[in-house]
């Protein structure tokens, strides 16, 4: 991810190379008395520093030791539930529908996120996602363009699109997502949502209710 603290990432590479290979050295009662022998235990702790780095980038990242000051985004893995406040008017009625019952499930690692939003009329998937992150101008927004793919049964008032949304990331630890969006299809709106659970729903729940348009 662009929003990574580069300078103290390098820091602290070399700062766990350091101590690994002052380790190593010290186990195998080792000195360092010219390049070569130097060059010998650097070579031996390599696949160390490597597996430090890789036990980081698969786990360590989410633990609150690290945050902010070396990783810089939040961690939103999950599902997360809220609504939609589309500016659509309905053409037979002439009416702006009631807020859209939806969740988002966010599958966030060190270097990539993905987001997947269901109504029960539709599914969207993200195909570029990124946090803008920038505490001197105290912005911190996830944005991602998605396809949204809606239910056969209403195909004939609900096409697909292509769309964008930027998401307002509220609290630390973050408490809601507020986000505004808009589609090729010239429509508009707004989500607000909060943390649901850990887990990533795979279909729509029900205990959120019916969609306000078709009753489904």
């Amino acid at each position: 991810m662009k929003n990574l603290h580069g300078k103290r990432f390098a820091i602290v590479i070399f700062i766990v190379f350091a101590a690994c290979f002052c380790g190593m050295a010290y186990r195998d009662g080792k000195s360092v008395s010219d390049f070569w022998s130097a060059l010998k235990i650097a070579y031996k702790t390599i696949p160390l520093v490597l597996a430090v780095i890789g036990l980081f980038v698969s786990y360590a990242w989410r633990w609150k030791i690290f945050r902010g000051w070396l990783v810089p985004f939040p961690d939103l893995n999950g599902t997360w539930q809220g609504t939609i406040q589309t500016t659509w008017k309905n053409p037979e009625t002439g009416e702006v529908p009631t807020p859209i019952p939806v969740i988002l499930t966010i599958k966030q690692s060190f270097i990539r996120i993905s987001c997947v939003m269901r109504t029960a009329e539709m599914t969207s998937h993200s195909y570029l996602a990124d946090f803008w992150l920038d505490g001197d101008e105290q912005i911190r927004m996830l944005g991602y363009s998605y396809h949204s793919k809606p239910l056969l049964t209403v195909v004939e008032r609900s096409q697909q699109h292509d769309g964008t949304i930027i998401f307002e990331v509220v609290g630390d630890p973050v408490e809601r997502l507020k986000g505004t969006y808009w589609t090729e299809r010239k429509t508009t709106g707004e989500v607000v949502l909060t943390f649901r659970e850990a887990s990533r729903l795979e279909e729509f729940p029900t205990d959120l209710g019916k969609h306000p348009v078709s009753g489904k």
